[in-house]
């Protein structure tokens, strides 16, 4: 966030900012001149001032807000790139499985956009990194495709709440992104040439070409931007998703469900 004159004021808080697109976000937005607190289940252990905090712990989350606003005075920016998934035949989705996924996913993101909002001036942004497996159906993926449009859901409304008080809210939809998390399953015979060849842009996406997006998102350039759904893709999502099913894996992380691209 700036103040009038173009002067950045309070903290980006990049939440789930350990690694992959979260890390990449939390670099961009340091390139900005933010200053950046990242806020993990696992925080990296080289970064003194990160904050170790399981998103579905909502009193949890709303100690880590203030703690960051007190430190900072405001918060000005909020990336939410916390994520879990699994891939699971709908009838095999367990309670514990479902909880999960959901909480991590959608409770996580709206308890810490309702624990940061009061400590927003105007101009703050919130930006969630949801899937674009939110709008189309992911054979596997129905609760993380269903926690993902959830919060898609949850960030149209904020924006329209919000609004009035000058903060933005926002969502950017990856597609399939080499991160650490990811390259396990990429580097599988064949696995990401089946995904470039989904890709109108023809490659796997960086982390940084999502976090340069969101650090777009959080600065006074996109002021005029918000209750978007916003796919940084490279176009994939323009074609059908490749089938996930009959090859069940786990992964965890914003930008890598499970054998899946998004």
């Amino acid at each position: 966030m700036t103040d009038g004159a173009g002067t950045l004021t309070g903290a980006a808080l990049v939440v789930g900012g350990a690694s992959g697109i979260g890390r990449a976000c939390a670099d961009a937005l340091l390139a900005d001149g933010w200053p950046v607190v990242v806020a993990d289940l696992r925080p990296p252990p080289d970064d003194a001032g990160a904050i170790a905090l399981d998103v579905r712990d909502r009193e949890a989350v709303r100690v880590a807000a203030a703690q960051v606003a007190g430190d900072h005075g405001a918060i000005g920016a909020v990336v939410y790139a916390a994520g879990t998934a699994r891939v699971t035949p709908i009838l095999d989705i367990a309670e514990r499985e479902w909880e999960l996924v959901v909480g991590v996913n959608l409770t996580g993101a709206f308890n810490v956009l309702q624990a940061v909002v009061p400590h927003m001036p105007a101009g703050g942004s919130v930006t969630v990194i949801t899937s674009i497996d939110s709008a189309a159906p992911v054979a596997g993926l129905a609760h993380y495709s269903a926690a993902k449009a959830g919060a898609e859901a949850v960030v149209r409304s904020a924006a329209l709440e919000l609004g009035p008080r000058g903060v933005r809210c926002n969502a950017v939809l990856p597609g399939v992104v080499r991160t650490p998390l990811m390259a396990p399953m990429l580097d599988r015979p064949g696995v990401a040439d089946a995904f470039v060849a989904q890709t109108p842009l023809g490659r796997i996406a960086e982390g940084a070409d999502v976090a340069d997006v969101v650090a777009f998102l959080a600065s006074r350039r996109a002021r005029w931007i918000t209750g978007v759904s916003l796919p940084v893709d490279g176009g994939m999502s323009l074609r059908e998703h490749p089938e996930l099913l009959g090859d069940p894996g786990e992964a965890t992380g914003a930008d890598a469900p499970p054998k899946g691209p998004s």
